[in-house]
Protein backbone atom coordinates (compact mmCIF):
# COMPACT_ATOMS: atom_id res chain seq x y z
CA UNK A 1 0.00 0.00 0.00
CA UNK A 2 2.83 2.39 0.91
CA UNK A 3 4.51 1.67 -2.43
CA UNK A 4 1.29 2.44 -4.30
CA UNK A 5 0.80 5.68 -2.38
CA UNK A 6 4.41 6.72 -3.01
CA UNK A 7 4.07 6.08 -6.73
CA UNK A 8 0.80 7.99 -6.87
CA UNK A 9 2.33 10.98 -5.06
CA UNK A 10 5.36 10.88 -7.36
CA UNK A 11 3.12 11.06 -10.44
CA UNK A 12 1.09 13.92 -8.96
CA UNK A 13 4.27 15.82 -8.11
CA UNK A 14 5.67 15.30 -11.61
CA UNK A 15 2.39 16.42 -13.18
CA UNK A 16 2.42 19.60 -11.09
CA UNK A 17 6.02 20.35 -12.02
CA UNK A 18 5.25 19.89 -15.72
CA UNK A 19 2.15 22.11 -15.43
CA UNK A 20 4.17 24.81 -13.66
CA UNK A 21 6.90 24.66 -16.32
CA UNK A 22 4.41 24.86 -19.19
CA UNK A 23 2.54 27.78 -17.66
CA UNK A 24 5.82 29.61 -17.17
CA UNK A 25 6.83 29.34 -20.82
CA UNK A 26 6.87 32.56 -22.82
CA UNK A 27 5.16 32.57 -26.22
CA UNK A 28 8.59 32.89 -27.86
CA UNK A 29 9.98 29.91 -25.93
CA UNK A 30 6.93 27.82 -26.80
CA UNK A 31 7.42 28.52 -30.53
CA UNK A 32 11.09 27.53 -30.23
CA UNK A 33 10.21 24.23 -28.58
CA UNK A 34 7.52 23.45 -31.18
CA UNK A 35 10.04 24.01 -33.97
CA UNK A 36 12.76 21.98 -32.27
CA UNK A 37 10.36 19.05 -31.85
CA UNK A 38 9.79 19.03 -35.62
CA UNK A 39 13.55 19.35 -36.27
CA UNK A 40 14.15 16.35 -34.03
CA UNK A 41 11.52 14.25 -35.81
CA UNK A 42 13.05 15.08 -39.21
CA UNK A 43 16.79 15.04 -38.48
CA UNK A 44 17.64 13.27 -35.21
CA UNK A 45 20.07 10.44 -35.92
CA UNK A 46 19.94 11.16 -39.66
CA UNK A 47 22.00 14.29 -40.46
CA UNK A 48 25.45 15.39 -39.30
CA UNK A 49 25.42 18.59 -37.27
CA UNK A 50 22.00 17.95 -35.73
CA UNK A 51 23.32 17.64 -32.15
CA UNK A 52 25.31 20.87 -32.52
CA UNK A 53 22.15 22.65 -33.72
CA UNK A 54 20.20 21.85 -30.56
CA UNK A 55 21.70 24.73 -28.56
CA UNK A 56 21.20 27.26 -31.37
CA UNK A 57 17.81 29.01 -31.20
CA UNK A 58 16.04 29.46 -34.52
CA UNK A 59 15.61 33.05 -35.68
CA UNK A 60 12.18 34.38 -36.59
CA UNK A 61 13.74 35.55 -39.85
CA UNK A 62 17.26 36.23 -41.15
CA UNK A 63 16.17 39.37 -43.02
CA UNK A 64 13.42 41.85 -42.28
CA UNK A 65 10.54 42.52 -44.61
CA UNK A 66 11.85 46.02 -45.32
CA UNK A 67 15.12 44.47 -46.55
CA UNK A 68 13.20 43.19 -49.57
CA UNK A 69 12.94 45.20 -52.76
CA UNK A 70 9.67 47.21 -52.88
CA UNK A 71 8.84 45.61 -56.25
CA UNK A 72 9.01 42.15 -54.69
CA UNK A 73 6.79 43.25 -51.82
CA UNK A 74 4.29 44.58 -54.35
CA UNK A 75 4.31 41.30 -56.28
CA UNK A 76 3.55 39.21 -53.18
CA UNK A 77 1.18 41.71 -51.60
CA UNK A 78 -1.66 40.11 -49.70
CA UNK A 79 0.56 37.34 -48.40
CA UNK A 80 2.04 37.43 -44.91
CA UNK A 81 5.83 37.07 -44.99
CA UNK A 82 6.96 34.58 -42.36
CA UNK A 83 10.67 34.06 -43.02
CA UNK A 84 13.42 35.41 -45.30
CA UNK A 85 16.99 34.16 -45.65
CA UNK A 86 19.87 34.56 -48.13
CA UNK A 87 20.61 31.38 -50.12
CA UNK A 88 22.77 30.20 -52.98
CA UNK A 89 20.71 28.77 -55.84
CA UNK A 90 22.29 26.37 -58.33
CA UNK A 91 21.02 26.46 -61.90
CA UNK A 92 19.48 23.19 -63.00
CA UNK A 93 21.49 23.34 -66.24
CA UNK A 94 25.20 23.96 -65.70
CA UNK A 95 24.85 24.35 -61.91
CA UNK A 96 26.05 27.95 -61.86
CA UNK A 97 25.83 29.38 -58.33
CA UNK A 98 23.68 32.48 -57.91
CA UNK A 99 22.91 34.61 -54.86
CA UNK A 100 19.20 34.65 -54.11
CA UNK A 101 16.72 35.15 -51.28
CA UNK A 102 14.29 32.50 -50.10
CA UNK A 103 11.04 34.12 -48.97
CA UNK A 104 8.48 32.01 -47.13
CA UNK A 105 4.94 33.34 -46.78
CA UNK A 106 1.94 31.66 -45.20
CA UNK A 107 1.08 29.97 -48.50
CA UNK A 108 4.11 29.89 -50.81
CA UNK A 109 7.90 29.80 -51.11
CA UNK A 110 9.56 32.34 -53.40
CA UNK A 111 13.06 32.35 -54.87
CA UNK A 112 13.91 36.03 -55.33
CA UNK A 113 16.60 37.85 -57.30
CA UNK A 114 16.77 41.54 -56.35
CA UNK A 115 13.49 42.93 -57.73
CA UNK A 116 12.43 39.73 -59.54
CA UNK A 117 10.59 36.62 -58.43
CA UNK A 118 12.42 33.78 -60.16
CA UNK A 119 10.20 30.96 -58.93
CA UNK A 120 7.09 30.53 -56.82
CA UNK A 121 6.18 27.23 -55.17
CA UNK A 122 2.75 27.02 -53.60
CA UNK A 123 2.86 24.77 -50.54
CA UNK A 124 -0.19 22.89 -51.75
CA UNK A 125 1.81 21.70 -54.78
CA UNK A 126 5.09 20.97 -52.98
CA UNK A 127 6.06 17.34 -53.62
CA UNK A 128 9.09 16.95 -51.36
CA UNK A 129 12.09 18.43 -49.56
CA UNK A 130 15.43 16.61 -49.72
CA UNK A 131 18.73 17.12 -47.94
CA UNK A 132 21.73 14.89 -47.34
CA UNK A 133 22.89 13.05 -44.23
CA UNK A 134 26.21 14.96 -44.31
CA UNK A 135 27.02 18.40 -42.89
CA UNK A 136 26.36 20.36 -46.11
CA UNK A 137 23.56 22.90 -46.35
CA UNK A 138 22.02 21.67 -49.60
CA UNK A 139 18.21 21.63 -49.78
CA UNK A 140 16.24 20.49 -52.84
CA UNK A 141 12.62 21.60 -53.10
CA UNK A 142 10.74 19.17 -55.35
CA UNK A 143 7.92 20.61 -57.43
CA UNK A 144 5.27 19.03 -59.70
CA UNK A 145 5.78 18.50 -63.41
CA UNK A 146 3.68 21.23 -64.98
CA UNK A 147 4.06 24.28 -67.18
CA UNK A 148 4.17 26.62 -64.19
CA UNK A 149 7.42 25.16 -62.83
CA UNK A 150 10.89 25.17 -64.41
CA UNK A 151 12.00 22.22 -62.30
CA UNK A 152 13.14 21.41 -58.78
CA UNK A 153 14.91 24.11 -56.78
CA UNK A 154 18.49 23.45 -55.61
CA UNK A 155 19.55 25.69 -52.73
CA UNK A 156 22.48 25.96 -50.36
CA UNK A 157 21.53 27.37 -46.95
CA UNK A 158 23.77 28.43 -44.09
CA UNK A 159 21.12 27.45 -41.53
CA UNK A 160 19.82 24.24 -43.07
CA UNK A 161 17.99 22.87 -40.00
CA UNK A 162 16.20 26.18 -39.49
CA UNK A 163 15.25 26.55 -43.17
CA UNK A 164 13.90 23.02 -43.60
CA UNK A 165 11.97 23.21 -40.32
CA UNK A 166 10.36 26.54 -41.22
CA UNK A 167 9.49 25.33 -44.71
CA UNK A 168 7.92 22.00 -43.75
CA UNK A 169 5.98 23.57 -40.84
CA UNK A 170 4.57 26.40 -42.97
CA UNK A 171 3.69 23.92 -45.71
CA UNK A 172 2.35 21.47 -43.11
CA UNK A 173 4.29 18.74 -44.92
CA UNK A 174 6.75 17.34 -42.40
CA UNK A 175 6.25 13.86 -43.86
CA UNK A 176 7.69 14.82 -47.28
CA UNK A 177 11.16 15.66 -45.92
CA UNK A 178 13.80 13.08 -46.85
CA UNK A 179 17.38 12.84 -45.58
CA UNK A 180 19.27 10.93 -48.28
CA UNK A 181 22.62 9.15 -48.41
CA UNK A 182 24.98 9.09 -51.37
CA UNK A 183 22.91 10.77 -54.07
CA UNK A 184 19.52 12.08 -55.07
CA UNK A 185 17.62 12.71 -58.29
CA UNK A 186 16.04 16.02 -59.14
CA UNK A 187 13.87 17.22 -61.97
CA UNK A 188 15.48 19.61 -64.45
CA UNK A 189 12.34 20.27 -66.45
CA UNK A 190 10.74 18.99 -69.68
CA UNK A 191 10.79 15.44 -68.31
CA UNK A 192 14.56 15.46 -67.73
CA UNK A 193 16.32 14.50 -64.50
CA UNK A 194 19.70 15.24 -62.98
CA UNK A 195 21.78 13.58 -60.28
CA UNK A 196 23.42 15.11 -57.24
CA UNK A 197 26.19 13.20 -55.47
CA UNK A 198 27.19 13.74 -51.83
CA UNK A 199 30.68 12.85 -50.67
CA UNK A 200 33.25 13.63 -47.96
CA UNK A 201 36.46 15.60 -48.60
CA UNK A 202 39.09 17.85 -46.99
CA UNK A 203 37.15 21.06 -47.70
CA UNK A 204 33.53 21.95 -48.54
CA UNK A 205 32.79 22.59 -52.22
CA UNK A 206 30.02 22.23 -54.78
CA UNK A 207 30.92 21.64 -58.44
CA UNK A 208 29.91 20.00 -61.70
CA UNK A 209 32.03 16.89 -62.22
CA UNK A 210 33.26 15.34 -65.48
CA UNK A 211 30.14 13.23 -65.84
CA UNK A 212 27.89 16.28 -65.59
CA UNK A 213 26.65 15.53 -62.08
CA UNK A 214 26.49 18.10 -59.29
CA UNK A 215 28.95 16.97 -56.62
CA UNK A 216 28.60 18.23 -53.05
CA UNK A 217 31.63 17.74 -50.81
Amino acid sequence: FLMQTSEMLRKICMRNLVRKYCRGLTAERKVQLQQKVVTSAVFCGKKEGYLESLSQPFWDTRLKENDLNPKVLQLIRGEIIKYVTPVIKYDRNGFKARERLLVLTQSSAYVVEMAKIKQKIEYSTLKGISTSNLSDGIVVIHVPEDNKQKGDVILQCEHVFEVVTKLCMLANKQSVVKVVKGSLRFRVGSGKEGTMVFTVGPEPQVFKDKTGQLTVV
